[in-house]
């Protein structure tokens, strides 16, 4: 097992609780400490209750825990944070400082950051948008996500801070339930079909989004961390792709398997932002600087997801 001692804040998330368990398959049960700021159920490794906004709660758990490296995963998604803009940017941001903060002054090895497509706004190239794009965001999230791009860039050109990043895009997994973001449809048209039930989407249908599969998303962050730093040439933060599709496209690849699935378009706020945002993803300089390739497409995925719902019983 590696050497290191790795502190999860936001571990009950989406993205945190699956990837929570992927660190401790290569690091080891108890060199990976997930935290959130509820109680989180009982798991293989330690767990801590955690307010990122508190630098003295932070530091003293980066103490308790020897902690050298953060995984920073909380955030308020898209849509959430539109309900109440000044409070998703406290959150957001004093977090992410807190963060910065504590490692820079620990010395800790590494910090990982997740931005998102949430960056992008009606300025940038709606296909296949490149890496180093305008970057004018319609939400707060996105504001918070091309700020804090910036600072993990600031932070590791004056400060030597290894922090490392990747824009992603929808991420779709069976593992948890959707969590306020713009592209969640794409998780629980998935939880519709398995129960018979027709599903109600925000979106258009004819709205490409670019998405990544939960699996891809988890070993994309790993392989990112991993690398070595000579090869880490993006520090504000990597662009991440697996594949594009519409709420039609998705709807069609259920259908391969679930003839009788139903849906229907009633678009909401939503779609606003849906409509800011990129339809597809160059993400290139991930390829080339650290060797980055997605396994899943559209129907690979969607075997995958309605296996394990139907397994679990969702």
């Amino acid at each position: 097992m590696k050497q290191e001692r790795i502190l999860i804040i936001g571990a009950g998330g989406q993205i945190g609780s699956v990837l929570t368990e992927a660190l401790r398959g290569v690091y080891g049960n108890d060199n990976v400490i997930a935290t959130d700021l509820r109680p989180l159920p009982p798991q293989n490794g330690p767990t801590d209750t955690l307010d990122a906004l508190s630098a003295r709660a932070l530091a003293g758990a980066v103490n308790k825990y020897k902690a050298t490296q953060i995984y920073h995963l909380a955030a308020i998604l898209s849509a959430t944070g539109e309900r109440d803009p000044l409070w998703a940017w406290d959150i957001n941001m004093r977090s992410l400082f807190n963060v910065l903060e504590v490692a820079r002054n620990k010395k800790l090895h590494k910090v990982y950051f997740p931005s998102s497509i949430a960056v992008f706004g009606l300025e940038a190239h709606r296909t296949d948008t490149p890496q180093f794009e305008v970057l004018i965001p319609e939400t707060v999230y996105g504001i918070s996500k091309v700020a804090g791009e910036n600072w993990a860039n600031y932070y590791c050109k004056r400060y030597g801070l290894d922090v490392r990043s990747l824009r992603y895009p929808g991420i779709i997994g069976y593992q948890s339930l959707p969590g306020g973001g713009t592209t969640d449809y794409a998780v629980d048209i998935y939880h519709y079909a398995i129960k018979g039930e027709p599903f109600s989407c925000f979106l258009r249908e004819n709205t490409p989004l670019p998405m990544l599969y939960m699996a891809d998303a988890i070993r994309a962050t790993l392989e990112l961390m991993e690398a070595p730093a000579e090869k880490i040439k993006v520090r504000t933060s990597y662009n991440l792709s697996g594949m594009s599709f519409t709420p039609g496209e998705i709807a069609a690849s259920i259908r391969k398997y679930v003839p009788d699935f139903q849906i229907s378009y009633n678009p909401d706020f939503r779609q606003a932002i849906a409509d800011s945002w990129p339809g597809s993803i160059d993400d290139s300089a991930a390829r080339s600087d650290w060797g980055w390739k997605p396994e899943y497409d559209l129907d690979g995925m969607t075997r995958d997801m309605l296996f394990h719902l139907k397994n679990r019983g969702q």
